[in-house]
């Protein structure tokens, strides 16, 4: 019996583990899967459950056969969390996928399973599947996504040239079932020592050895004058890429070898050999004689075996919604698992920030030269809202994250105290500075080198931002109802804040919202010039009116800005983001200073920072702009299940009439703000 999802008559699934029961998380992938989990004996059309091998699966093996009701086998999928079950964390890992084999199991060689059919009868040859596998592949190696996340990429790892030796946890069931033993593993460190006489090898110890959980078949005591023994929490994606061989048992990491290109030389029966891409060692069972690629391995692997979960969303998804899950939590975790020490945050947006880094101590010092001198105690990175970095954080030797708000912020403004739930950190600058170098100009520079496949994902996250209208805060206003003439071109400027920091780092000689109208009505005298002052303006809140707009033919004041885009042909702006969401909407745009989107051979820029030019060398198309400055630039945070999510779910968040996460004594306080604006030095 297959999995059935959404079926409005669930089967029963008997599950042998109360433990099973208890795990809401379980039980709830369970359900969406098409299944009513329960304790008991199985009756007529049931099913029963275990997990994979253990010992205790015993128990529903005999509950199958003797009750003849179909056994489903449950294992982790191969992206699993970022730290392993048994592991302490602040946060208790749940997995994003899992597998459930109704034939038998992908680690068991003794006996075909689902995944085994699925790659001998599957064609694996549909071209959206094809397209997907590559998109994946890319996508675990540049977020450095596998079964366990908990790692930091930039931990060093053997210098290159080395072979690659992979141990295993001792007793793991794949290991048995995968027609291997302990004389395996050590058959395998002799041979890659003959195959490679001049060679240095590096064994790769388990992450569960590591973290002393369970020994695995090497230690430190194997070591010799050309083998160590390497246990640092790196990246496997690191250390394919330094290896000249992989050999290996059963592990996993042969799968992901495979993937990194390599054949490696297997001494083990696990799912991945028999298919020619790996030197197998051992005959591999006559079932499996048919020659795949890798991207066929993919697909039958990530896109059809497991049953991925979608957080976010609460239900049945793609592999794609689960990796992207497991990359936003695994960045965060990356970023913050050490903690920070916070200066220059308002308290209102201490919570928020808080709720933001939920994967280390966050501890809030007011007073620069205090906040410097316990980041040095505690060896913990400094945080500084951007504009609020001072002289001394800048000569501090220490590691500096600069945060601002991201790019789609929130449903309101944030000097309405609306919380964002999208932030920025920067390690190198800042996006609206472009005296130097910023991280966001190193995501648009990687971004240009980005495969066609990788690049949809921008392309889908443009076609869904046009057609919902979402903007940075999504002020919602009336449809804008006006007459514009046929006959001229339409120029619109957007208003600014004149005193917010991308002005005064990032604007050229232009530098006030009346310059910059007449600046528009100088390069454009027969343009029909729309001027829409910046919404904090509008509301009082900050300064940039301006008095007398004789060089606007028409002030649109409490406008949806993206309704205006859709009437203009061309943005002229200072560095507003109306200019990158016009951008996004295929609008002309002209800069008069350097925002983040200039310099990249996408906008007409009048003055653009020569360091800034020197930098920007890439030449990125319009969805490459867009995943650098969306998708890797930015965090975003979902309201609903307070985790770090995917852009795409926070476009869900921001089409919707949910919550965002404004608490009651934000609004009093922002009713309060707008009250005393011409005091807003006070506080600000």
């Amino acid at each position: 019996m297959e999995p059935r999802r959404g079926r409005s008559a669930p089967q029963a699934l008997c599950l042998t583990s109360l433990s099973h029961l208890r795990d809401a998380h379980l039980r709830r992938v369970l359900e969406l899967a098409g299944f009513t989990p329960r304790l008991g004996l199985p009756r007529s059309g049931d099913a029963v459950s275990v997990w994979g091998h253990r010992p205790t699966a015993k128990r529903g093996e005999a509950l199958s056969w003797r009750f003849d009701a179909p056994l489903f086998r449950m294992e982790d999928a191969f992206l699993r969390s970022l730290l392993p079950a048994k592991a302490k964390a602040r946060h208790p890992a749940k997995p994003v996928g899992l597998i459930l084999d109704k034939t038998g199991l992908y680690y068991d060689a003794s006996g075909p399973s689902d995944l085994e059919q699925i790659l001998t009868n599957d064609p694996l040859d549909h071209s959206n599947d094809l397209t997907r596998a590559k998109a994946g592949i890319a996508l675990l190696r540049d977020a450095h996504l596998t079964k366990y996340t908990g790692f930091l990429p930039e931990t060093p790892v053997p210098d290159p040239g080395y072979v690659l030796v992979i141990d295993q946890s001792r007793g793991d069931a794949s290991v048995g079932l995968g027609g291997a033993n302990a004389s395996h593993f050590a058959e395998m460190l002799t041979e890659a020592q003959l195959d490679h006489p001049t060679a240095r090898i590096v064994i790769k110890g388990h992450p569960e050895a590591r973290l002393g959980l369970r020994p695995g078949y090497f230690s430190h005591d194997n070591e010799t004058d050309r083998i160590s023994y390497f246990d640092g929490a790196a990246s496997p994606w690191q250390l394919l890429d330094g290896a000249i061989a992989v050999y290996v048992v059963t592990s996993q990491l042969g799968f992901e070898a495979i993937l990194a290109g390599h054949r490696p030389q297997v001494f083990g029966k696990p799912f991945y050999a028999g298919w020619g891409l790996s030197e197998d060692r051992f005959p591999v069972l006559g079932r499996r004689g048919r020659n795949l690629t890798r991207n066929q391995l993919f697909i039958g692997a990530m896109l059809k075996y497991p049953i991925w979960y979608d957080p976010f969303r609460d239900k049945l998804g793609e592999f794609e919604d689960a990796a992207h899950a497991l990359a936003a939590e695994t960045r965060a975790w990356r970023q913050d698992h050490g903690g920070h020490v916070a200066t220059g945050i308002r308290l209102w947006k201490r919570g928020a920030l808080a709720r933001f880094q939920r994967h280390g101590a966050l501890q809030f010092e007011d007073n620069p030269s205090k906040a410097v001198a316990l980041a040095a105690k505690t060896q913990r990175p400094l945080m500084v809202w951007a504009g609020r970095e001072t002289d001394q954080i800048r000569a501090a030797d220490l590691p500096v994250y600069r945060v601002e708000d991201g790019f789609l912020r929130s449903r309101g403004l944030g000097a309405s105290l609306v919380p964002p739930l999208s932030l920025v950190w920067d390690n190198k600058g800042i996006y609206y500075d472009p005296a130097r170098p910023s991280q966001i100009e190193d995501a648009i520079t990687q971004a240009s080198r980005l495969p066609v496949e990788t690049l949809r994902r921008a392309a889908h996250l443009r076609e869904r931002i046009t057609e919902l209208a979402i903007s940075k805060y999504n002020l919602k206003t009336g449809p804008v109802q006006f007459d514009l003439p046929e006959d001229k071109q339409i120029i619109l400027v957007p208003g600014q804040v004149e005193d917010d920091a991308s002005i005064l780092r990032g604007a050229g000689t232009i530098r006030t919202n009346a310059a910059l109208l007449s600046a528009a009505r100088a390069a454009y005298p027969d343009a029909f010039i729309l001027y829409k002052p910046h919404p904090d303006v509008e509301a009082g809140l900050r300064q940039g009116g301006v008095a007398d707009p004789v060089d606007a033919d028409l002030v649109v004041e409490n406008a949806d800005a993206i309704q205006l885009i859709g009437r203009a042909d061309r943005v002229v702006t200072m560095t507003s983001l109306l200019g990158f969401e016009a951008l996004l909407r295929g609008v002309q745009v002209t800069t008069h200073g350097t925002p983040f989107y200039a310099g990249w051979g996408l906008t007409h820029d009048m003055a653009l920072h020569e360091g800034a030019k020197a930098r920007r060398i890439a030449r990125p198309g319009l969805d490459a702009l867009i995943y650098g400055a969306l998708i890797t630039y930015p965090r975003y945070f979902d309201p609903v299940t307070g985790r770090a999510c995917p852009v795409e779910v926070v476009l869900d968040r921001l089409s919707q009439d949910g919550p965002t996460g404004q608490r009651v004594g934000h609004k009093l306080l922002a009713k309060a703000q707008g009250a005393l604006a011409s005091y807003a030095w006070i506080w600000r």
